[in-house]
């Protein structure tokens, strides 16, 4: 079981298991760390070694937030999660619902169109400096610049959702009051 049920007898929380948990905050805490490289390096003129360093830490974080993100995703697709509050309104769940999954798939796509390109670049993409990644496809100038431009997109629309996800759950945990957050961060009660 991937969740521990709530009892009314106990009042406690259903929340989800270890493994999701982990999942959960290590593939938000990349992101977060591979958005942050990714705004101050293109920040960096020109080829240093600084902005080359941080360009093969942003990819090494992007293949590793994807290869992650499909654990999660098989993971999801074969447990169920915790209960929402009977308490919440039908949009409010169908909004959440929705919210979690275009957040798998921007987990997904953000890291294929940077991936993408990077072949479209010319570059290929290796992976801790020591595994080199297939090229998929060809340089390409031309989708090069419509890959970056979806990249640096869906990076901001991740930005939003993200933003709206927090605001939510904080929500949930200051003025609803119901537990929610409880779900996903284990020494809340």
């Amino acid at each position: 079981m991937t969740f521990h049920a709530s009892s009314p007898s106990t009042g406690k929380i259903a929340r989800y298991g270890r493994t999701v948990i982990a999942l959960h905050w290590l593939i938000a805490l990349l992101m977060i760390c591979g958005f942050y490289l990714g705004w101050i390096m293109t920040d960096i003129p020109g080829f240093t070694p600084t902005k080359l360093k941080y360009v093969s830490w942003h990819k090494w974080i992007g293949v590793t937030v994807f290869a992650l993100a499909v654990l999660r995703v098989i993971w999801r697709a074969t447990h169920d999660a915790p209960p929402t509050p009977a308490a919440m309104p039908a949009w409010q769940k169908a909004a959440a619902h929705a919210t979690h999954g275009l957040l798998y798939v921007l987990m997904l796509a953000i890291p294929l169109t940077g991936y993408f390109f990077s072949s479209a670049a010319g570059v290929q993409v290796v992976y801790l400096g020591v595994l080199p990644l297939p090229t998929l496809i060809g340089p390409d100038h031309a989708l090069k610049a419509v890959l970056r431009s979806a990249h640096i997109a869906l990076n901001y629309t991740l930005l939003v959702l993200l933003a709206l996800h927090v605001l939510a759950a904080l929500k949930h945990q200051f003025v609803e009051r119901d537990g929610l957050l409880a779900r996903m961060i284990p020494f809340l009660k």
